[in-house]
């Protein structure tokens, strides 16, 4: 009997050593299947429109913190400067008349390497805030095809099937990874949301807004090439604090991003095509600081606000504009021609009156109006001082 109790203590005592085992184990294992970076609240369900609902666990998505030193490396490389030519001069053999040297030997004047200087002032890369992590520029360049899908003569993105454009927008970013390897590319629907009209409407503003409907698809076709939306805006006699607000509920969504253009703001009050029209700093101001709050109050990464540019009046008193750590400004060349009249619209009125980034627009039709003109290569266009982060084709 006493030898049965002894038995059964022995396999009660190794009984509770693996019970043990098992439990510090399990603890391990159910911490994987439940890990501990969602707080009760994640899973706990929630009441939505009197409906018991639970919510689903989104995994965290961590945004990498700027990187600063990148940052203006990649500034620099944008300002394209030519990289300093050196020169040597070679040995000179120095005269002299001194004929009691001791040493027998003729002085030699050593050679002198010179710098041939970059001409100056450096106005790039400009001395702008830091934005905030989760910037797209100047890291990425974005290649945007612009248009209304309401018209066949406003751009690409109403012209071709969207089987077609989608294709055509894939091979043009293709040739800008050839173009600059070290740039990735990302690609943008760049639609117009608001045109200017010939006609003044019901309430006398030269302008017409288009329906959700439309706008969603430019959303739409924007996730299938997994890319962002540019909400481009015409404000013809109307301004920007009255259509701003009205597309609040797509400039929440992260990837959707604004253009202004100046050419269809007709502040003098005649109808837009007759004359071209203008925004002042205070303009850009708002839209950028409008933009801001939104990506505040939403957590949102860096916006880009887009400034259309063909002429000086076009945008007054640049130097007032102000980037700010949420929104990252791009002034856009837009004007069509030949290349040289494109390259010298661009170094007037983008190169020499800089706000912080640039961008570059080609047209298919346009720019060869001219006989023998031809529209510019990623290469060509590679070449201009800065680089374009933006290239826009219409």
């Amino acid at each position: 009997m006493n030898k049965f109790f002894k038995q059964f203590s022995k396999v009660r005592l190794l009984s509770l050593v693996i019970f043990s085992v098992l439990i510090i184990l399990g603890t391990f294992y159910i911490g994987d299947i439940f890990p501990s970076k969602y707080s009760q609240a994640d899973v706990e369900p929630k009441i939505k429109d009197n409906i018991l609902v639970k919510n689903e666990i989104v995994p965290e998505v961590k945004i990498i913190p700027l990187d600063t030193v990148a940052y203006d490396l990649k500034l620099k490389q944008l300002a394209n400067y030519p990289i300093p030519k050196t020169v040597v001069v070679a040995p000179v053999v120095a005269k002299t008349t001194d004929t009691k040297s001791t040493t027998g030997k003729v002085p030699v004047k050593p050679a002198v390497v010179k710098s041939v200087p970059v001409p100056k002032p450096n106005i790039w890369p400009v001395k702008a805030v830091y934005p905030n992590s989760g910037a797209l520029l100047p890291f990425n360049r974005i290649i945007a095809y612009y248009g209304n899908f309401y018209s066949k003569k406003m751009g690409v993105l109403g012209e071709y099937p969207e089987a077609e454009m989608i294709s055509k927008l894939n091979a043009e970013m293709e040739k800008w990874r050839q173009a600059d390897p070290t740039t990735p590319v990302i690609p943008a629907i760049d639609y117009i949301a608001i045109t200017a009209q010939g006609s003044a409407g019901s309430d006398g503003k030269y302008r017409f807004r288009m329906p959700d409907k439309q706008t969603d698809i430019a959303i739409a076709l924007a996730k299938k090439v997994n890319g962002i939306v540019i909400l481009d805006i015409q404000v013809g006699l109307s301004n920007l604090q009255t259509e701003l607000p009205l597309l609040e509920k797509y400039l929440k969504m992260p990837e959707v991003h604004l253009a202004i253009d100046p050419e269809f703001s007709m502040k003098t009050g005649k109808a837009p095509g007759k004359v071209i029209g203008t925004f002042d700093a205070t303009d850009v101001n708002y839209a950028a600081e409008y933009l801001a709050k939104l990506v505040k109050e939403n957590n949102l990464t860096p916006k880009i606000l887009i400034v259309h540019r063909f002429t000086e009046k076009m945008v007054t008193n640049y130097k007032n504009i102000k980037p700010l750590p949420e929104v990252q400004i791009v002034m856009d060349m837009d004007g069509w021609g030949g290349m040289e009249k494109k390259k010298g619209t661009y170094k007037y009125f983008i190169q020499q009156q800089p706000v912080q980034f640039t961008g570059f627009k080609l047209f298919y039709k346009n720019d060869l109006q001219q006989e023998k003109k031809r529209m510019m290569t990623p290469e060509e266009v590679m070449k201009l001082q800065p680089q374009p982060s933006f290239i826009q084709y219409q």
